[in-house]
Order: C-alpha cells, then structure tokens, then sequence
C-alpha cells in the first residue's frame, strides 16, 4: 500500500489544485457550505472535541455571565 492514495487524499488534492487554478470559483460554493461539511471533514475524535469544547464553553458562559 506504500505509494497508494486514499481516494479522500486524492480528492483533497484535486481540490486544492482546482481552488489554485480558479480561487474565485470557490465563491459561489461556499455559501452552500454549513455545519455539517464542517463536522464531516473532521473524524469522530474532532467531531467529539467539538461537541465537548463547545459545551464546557457555554457552561462557563453561563456561570460568569
């Protein structure tokens, strides 16, 4: 497998190559970004990170404000 891409490496790459080659053809797309495109690009791991930071920030908001 040494030498293989993955095909989500493989389409990073190809997207990151499209962004280099037409930088403001990403415009138009990113408003149909949201949350989830976000969340999906991360493992469970991130996504838990995510979900506890997140939490524990607004218990303490909640206990200072």
């Amino acid at each position: 497998m040494v030498g293989k891409e993955s095909p989500e490496d493989k389409r990073e790459r190809l997207r990151q190559e499209e962004l280099k080659r037409n930088p403001l053809g990403s415009i138009g797309e990113s408003k149909d970004r949201n949350l989830a495109d976000i969340v999906g690009g991360q493992g469970w791991k991130g996504t838990g990170l995510l979900i506890v930071l997140l939490v524990v920030g607004y218990i303490i908001y909640a206990l200072l404000f």
